[in-house]
């Protein structure tokens, strides 16, 4: 199972779209790109394995193992980037500013009612991360 995260970067946060199997899932909210400094950043594109985790805090949770130079990247709910975040991923079940959301808890059910049980099968889960323009491109340019 491949999740696949669509970005836009604007220097106040990052947007995106979270697909699965190219059907939408939700939307996401994210800090902006700051060259993947830890706490203030977005995480770098690429390709990512998603865990399972628990914690008081947010409970059950999806963690992305292996970012460079980052540790505890987290998919947690959060509907403000900036308040919220430090690093992290936060579904949201629509966009209300450039990293703002709304009904993430809503949002963040969503992604986990898919990826939580296909985990508990041992069914690897991954999470690709890539810019608008890439997807645009490989839509209308191949």
């Amino acid at each position: 199972m491949i999740f696949v995260l669509h970005r836009t970067y604007f220097p106040e946060g990052t947007q995106g779209m979270l697909l699965l199997d190219g059907q939408f899932i939700c939307y996401t909210i994210e800090l902006p790109w700051i060259q993947n400094k830890r706490n203030i950043s977005c995480v770098p594109e690429g390709l990512y394995t998603l865990q399972k985790r628990y914690s008081s805090k947010f409970k059950y949770h999806l963690h992305l193992k292996n970012v460079i130079g980052r540790s505890l990247i987290l998919i947690h709910p959060a509907n403000d980037a900036k308040k919220e975040l430090e690093g992290c991923i936060a579904p949201v079940s629509y966009h209300t500013g450039i990293g703002k959301g709304n009904s993430s808890r809503k949002a963040f059910h969503k992604l986990t009612s898919l990826a939580l049980p296909a985990l508990a099968k041992n069914t690897p889960v991954q999470l690709r991360i890539t810019s608008s323009l890439s997807y645009f491109k490989s839509q209308y340019y191949n």
